[in-house]
């Protein structure tokens, strides 16, 4: 868990810039690594200039700290099933 107002910015891992970043904080020993082996979709920049590895994409780490529902990320919340009026 991060918290929410240490994050400075949320960069997916598939450019060479982000994979840049996550190698010279690794060397630098700055990286925190909490992808439990899976695959780095993202990676978290916080204000004490760590970086952080996550296998969340970034739009779901987005929403999540910004309090944001998943389903209502895209800003269309008509379409989510808990909005339905239900009878």
């Amino acid at each position: 868990m991060v918290a929410a107002e240490r994050i400075v910015a949320v960069v997916g891992y598939d450019s060479a810039p982000a994979k840049r970043l996550a190698q010279d904080a690794k060397d630098d020993g700055r990286a925190i690594d909490a992808t439990c082996g899976r695959r780095t979709r993202s990676v978290i920049i916080t204000d004490s200039d760590h970086v952080i590895l996550s296998a969340v994409s970034p739009e779901s780490i987005s929403a999540r700290a910004t309090g944001v529902s998943p389903d209502t990320a895209d800003g269309d919340e008509s379409s989510s099933p808990s909005q339905e009026k239900r009878e």
